[in-house]
């Protein structure tokens, strides 16, 4: 493995982080333009553009005869953006999803990480299915932008207003050629941020299949691990910064969406643009999408109750994901404590969290129940 290679990988990773924020920072400022509120920001425009190193990744891995590369980005990335980011997140700020928006959009995406592991029992995501997944996303943002206007519509106008008055100092609607001006800056970012994630995907791509090769392990794992953590950089600098500026419904929605588009577009995408689909890998459908779905229906027990994610819950997320990259590593090495460690995480991890989800979902409904009677009581005497 030469320098070149080294210096690729590394020049793809910061190209990536460089592009994703860029692109962000211009479609956040477009998106408030047009009158959108900073969650739907974070549900739609914010998600979609962090998750464009996914696309890129994938898309060139699939064209460059990498399908595995494109599967273990896509697959990876949705397992990182949980345990990972999310969980990294809870570790700065407890996290909360009150919104209903938000509590909405979470069983969507567990139900289409379920979709997808149905779609791939056939060992091909085809060019329908890839379809398919694509005008599902195109449907779910069309939904969310639309709830999200008549609600603004339907309010006293206060969501409107501060999503208009996002200017400097946010003394009211830009117009005229300070509107103009802006705009045809936020295009510009926009661009050269397309431009970056491209070339960096280009980088990124070389430089783990080169790694892959050397190694003699597989494309998938290479997915799964380097490209599927250096691809959810931006998600991870998109939750920290959001969280430490208080706005943990975003971050949440960040995650939900960005996964929901890693699913309909850049699966969806890449099965459209390769000739023959993409062809999924045994040891894939054998424990990474299983482990995708799993780790999607984690977050359901929010969409439930609306209870919070602590630090401890979120380092136990990221502790589950270090177990993850454990578990992969020693599969692909062929390590003697492989068994023993399978034995560990499925007769014990996985029982104990999922006891441990059940029994907070119960505890948060009744006292949601036990909520409602003491406030109907009161209500009674008065």
């Amino acid at each position: 493995m030469g320098v070149l290679v080294v210096l690729a990988l590394v020049a793809g990773f910061v190209l990536l982080v460089a592009g994703g924020e860029t692109l962000v920072r211009g479609a956040s400022s477009l998106a408030r333009i047009l009158g959108m509120s900073s969650l739907v920001v974070g549900l739609t425009v914010v998600s979609f553009t962090t998750s464009a190193p996914e696309l890129a990744v994938s898309t060139d891995a699939a064209l460059s005869g990498y399908p595995g590369l494109a599967v273990g980005n896509v697959v990876g990335s949705n397992i990182a953006n949980i345990l990972l980011v999310l969980g990294t997140s809870a570790l700065f700020v407890p996290l909360a999803a009150k919104s209903q928006v938000v509590r909405a959009d979470i069983p969507v995406m567990a139900a289409l990480s379920v979709v997808v592991l149905l779609l791939a029992l056939d060992g091909v995501l085809s060019r329908f299915e890839g379809a398919a997944l694509f005008v599902t996303l195109l449907v779910y943002v069309t939904v969310t932008v639309l709830v999200s206007r008549r609600r603004a519509t339907g309010g006293s106008g206060s969501a409107r207003a501060g999503a208009d008055s996002t200017g400097p100092g946010a003394d009211g609607p830009v117009r005229g050629a300070t509107r103009t001006r802006r705009v045809l800056v936020d295009v510009t970012l926009v661009v050269l941020g397309a431009a970056l994630l491209v070339a960096g995907a280009r980088l990124l791509v070389y430089g783990a299949s080169a790694i892959a090769t050397a190694l003699g392990v597989s494309d998938l794992l290479i997915g799964l691990t380097v490209v599927a953590v250096g691809t959810s950089l931006p998600e991870l600098v998109t939750c920290v910064v959001a969280v430490v500026r208080g706005e943990r419904d975003m971050a949440v929605g960040n995650i939900v969406g960005s996964n929901v588009f890693n699913i309909g577009a850049v699966l969806g995408l890449t099965a459209i643009v390769s000739p023959a689909g993409i062809a999924i890998a045994p040891e894939a459908l054998r424990f990474d999408l299983p482990i995708m779905a799993a780790v999607s229906l984690v977050l359901l027990p929010i969409a439930l109750t609306g209870w919070e994610v602590a630090r401890w819950e979120g380092g136990l997320l990221v502790g589950f994901y270090a177990a993850y990259i454990t578990y992969l590593v020693m599969e692909a090495t062929g390590h003697a404590a492989l068994r023993p460690f399978s034995a560990a995480m499925v007769w014990f991890v996985i029982p104990i969290t999922a006891l441990w989800l059940l029994s907070v979902v119960v505890y948060e409904l009744s006292m949601l129940r036990g909520g409602r009677r003491r406030a109907a009581t009161r209500t009674t005497r008065r």
